[in-house]
């Protein structure tokens, strides 16, 4: 079992939702977040003065999957979340221990569905 977090753009979120759907991954969760990566924020200038804007809006998808579901996982958020523009995003895969259906008590890769 695995734990997927990928933080994508905001604009690129119905994408990379319909491109999961697709490779038959449904159970997902959404939360808009704010951070920013190497371009460190927005530079603005203002009354002749360079200013760092502060944190930009992201999109932080999570997903708990089966081994089986890693690969097309990575492929569907890969794919529909490239635009190759700086600040696309990151993916990242931490191994899941445990999971538990609180409505069943099942537990496991059972529990993930």
């Amino acid at each position: 079992m695995k734990y997927i977090i990928a933080i994508i753009q905001p604009h690129r979120t119905e994408e990379v939702l319909e491109a999961l759907y697709k490779a038959d991954i449904h159970l997902v969760t959404v939360s808009e977040v704010l951070g920013h990566g190497r371009q460190k924020g927005l530079t603005e200038v203002y009354r002749g003065h360079r200013e760092m804007g502060a944190l930009l809006h992201k999109i932080k998808v999570e997903i708990a999957v089966n081994d089986a579901f890693v690969k097309p996982a990575l492929e569907a958020i890969e794919h529909a979340g490239h635009t190759g523009n700086v600040g696309d995003g990151k993916v990242f895969v931490l191994d899941l221990k445990e999971c538990v259906r609180i409505r069943t008590g099942e537990r496991g890769s059972k529990a993930i569905g």
